[in-house]
């Protein structure tokens, strides 16, 4: 399982948007973004940057969702054929693809702080999916899907902890019961649940090339 090792505040700072890697410390003032003097792109000699091409925009575009999910260049293409091959909306279906990785739904019920501690809290064992173990942040989650925490007291302080920290709001799609760490999946997530600024158009058209 190939992940990003470096800096994380760098790549919000190349994208111009918050890409929440560090999870509710994005939401304080300590956050890149939020200060003047770095939030801007890395580098040195940004004021002489020229204006972006076509391609530069939509390079940008999908850099930005392989950044906040978490995933590479070789992976992300694999979602994209998959996209394709659904019915509907291509960028649309590409989105939801990517919003039923396992480790953005355990993120969203707030069972980690962030897309890479969930990764790390599914590779280890924590969580189960319909009673089993799965150890694969990529797994696609479906309708029905119950997603529970080991029942070991080491898992269970883990999730609670980070439950007590907060996270994202839950989302209309995800059900929680916080007393008994147990989540659920109630529907299929839709374009309106991606919560980054993302043009998909711009997306497929690179892609498509």
């Amino acid at each position: 399982m190939g992940q990003y090792l470096g800096p994380v505040c760098r790549l919000c700072r190349r994208e111009g948007v918050k890409l929440m890697l560090k999870g509710s410390r994005c939401e304080t003032a300590k956050c890149a973004m939020e200060r003047q003097w770095r939030n801007q792109p890395p580098g040195m000699h940004t004021w002489r940057r020229r204006k972006a091409t076509d391609y530069g925009v939509r390079l940008r575009e999908k850099q930005k969702v392989k950044r906040y999910y978490g995933v590479f260049e070789r992976q992300f293409m694999l979602y994209f054929r998959k996209a394709e091959r659904m019915k509907g909306n291509t960028g649309e279906a590409l989105l939801s693809l990517l919003e039923r990785r396992l480790d953005n739904v355990v993120w969203k019920l707030g069972f980690a702080p962030s897309h890479r501690a969930a990764r790390s809290a599914i590779a280890h064992g924590h969580i189960h999916v319909n009673g089993r173990r799965l150890s694969r942040p990529s797994h696609l989650v479906g309708k029905g899907d119950q997603i529970t925490v080991k029942a070991s007291e080491r898992s269970q302080k883990l999730i609670r902890q980070s439950l007590g920290d907060g996270g994202p709001p839950l989302q209309p799609w995800l059900k929680l019961d916080p007393q008994q760490l147990e989540g659920s999946v109630e529907a299929l997530p839709t374009r309106e649940d991606v919560q980054i600024p993302v043009e998909e158009q711009l997306i497929i058209e690179m892609c498509s090339r």
